[in-house]
């Protein structure tokens, strides 16, 4: 990793810090952050550092020596300071699943990208090609909820903030120059809502039917699959490790498949390592009993969209892919997906009627309604049949 100064981050890790760092913050206009989680270490994964960089410096909280950050609160809710993030969505979703802090004033400095068409949209990409620091991506896998973190660590973490008040300088400009300040304020204020995150690993009784290949199962397989799915949970938990670095969805499904009775019909499935089999064996194979001696199961109706609401969002789609190759950016730049439901949904009749649909703000609005409109064939208060 290269950068022009070789001197490391504060690292803010007892109260006194943390006040002194919130007198800090508190001065400055426009705030970079960042954090890192450890989403591929832990059953509930938290946050585990988080970084911010101003104009005059760079620093890095580590919350796990903390019971209470909430002095943090007033600078992510001050419409008056910027934060500037690169991919907010995931940081802001943890910052509010585990402080419930409120966000106001965000730019994102990827989606300021992906509205003026860049090629390259990865921090590490844009950083190299723009500032000329190159980036270790060995650490983008790092256990962050490990201490003591090393200086290579707390080094790579400074260089996801300390760059992002410039590049969100050069991205401002551009954005003007572009006429696209608006549309894209629209998408930072849609940041800012955002609901807080759920546990990332979402078990459920029923989770086990969103594995690939669960609904083609015969129905005493599926109720296995659920036994055995029940099963992973709970080792992760006692592990506190992910599910997935228990055992494969993969592994559960064909275990589920081949309904095996002794710890042999568990050897050279993918996945049953000779170290697997003999740590799980026993337990696998009860919850394949329990399965086999439960009612059998059936897959859940999926719900579907009456045949109408599905041709209106085809041409929706059809539309704002047209759109955006005109414009070289991805579709979504145009109109999230969301909004192509609601409006599929709603069948809105008038520019007035777009005012109801959640995910199309002001801008998006006056410029795409009437386009939207005549999409939907809607003309003279009714819609055009087709």
């Amino acid at each position: 990793m290269s950068d022009s100064s070789p001197s490391l981050p504060a690292l803010i890790a007892d109260p006194t810090g943390l006040t002194s760092l919130v007198h800090d913050l508190a001065r400055a206009r426009v705030v970079a952050v960042d954090t890192e989680s450890n989403s591929l270490f832990a059953y509930r994964e938290r946050v585990c550092l988080i970084q911010f960089s101003t104009a005059s410096g760079d620093y890095l909280v580590d919350p796990l020596g903390f019971s209470d950050l909430s002095a943090l609160a007033p600078l992510f809710a001050n419409p008056r300071q910027q934060k500037v993030f690169h991919a907010a969505e995931y940081d802001i979703l943890c910052l509010k699943r585990d402080y419930g802090f409120e966000f106001a004033a965000i730019f994102d400095t990827m989606i300021a990208a992906r509205t003026l068409g860049w090629p390259q949209l990865g921090l590490a990409a844009i950083l190299e090609g723009r500032f000329g620091v190159k980036m270790n991506k060995k650490f983008q896998r790092a256990n962050w909820g490990q201490r003591p973190l090393t200086p290579e660590q707390l080094d790579y973490a400074r260089l996801d903030t300390r760059y992002l008040i410039p590049l969100r300088d050069i991205l401002s400009a551009e954005l003007a120059a572009a006429h696209r300040m608006e549309e894209a304020g629209e998408e930072f204020s849609r940041l800012a809502r955002l609901g807080a995150r759920s546990d990332a690993n979402g078990y459920g009784p029923q989770g086990f039917w969103r594995i690939n290949g669960a609904r083609e199962l015969a129905p005493r397989q599926a109720a296995v699959l659920k036994e055995l799915y029940a099963y992973r949970d709970q080792q992760a938990q006692r592990a506190d490790r992910p599910p997935f670095k228990i055992m494969s969805d993969e592994t559960l499904l064909e275990i589920a498949r081949r309904c095996p009775r002794r710890a042999e019909g568990l050897k050279g499935l993918k996945g049953m390592t000779a170290g697997q089999v003999k740590r799980h064996a026993p337990g696998l194979l009860k919850a394949v009993q329990r399965g086999l001696a439960a009612a059998h199961l059936r897959p859940p109706d999926l719900e579907r969209e009456a045949d109408e609401v599905r041709e209106r969002y085809d041409r929706l789609h059809q539309w704002r892919k047209q759109k955006a190759k005109a414009r070289g950016v991805e579709s979504d730049v145009i109109l999230p997906r969301e909004a192509l439901w609601e409006l599929a949904r709603r069948i809105p009749h008038t520019l007035d009627e777009l005012l109801q649909v959640e995910h199309l703000g002001p801008w998006r609005r006056e410029t795409y309604g009437a386009e939207i409109l005549k999409v939907l064939g809607v003309q003279n208060g009714g819609e055009v049949n087709r």
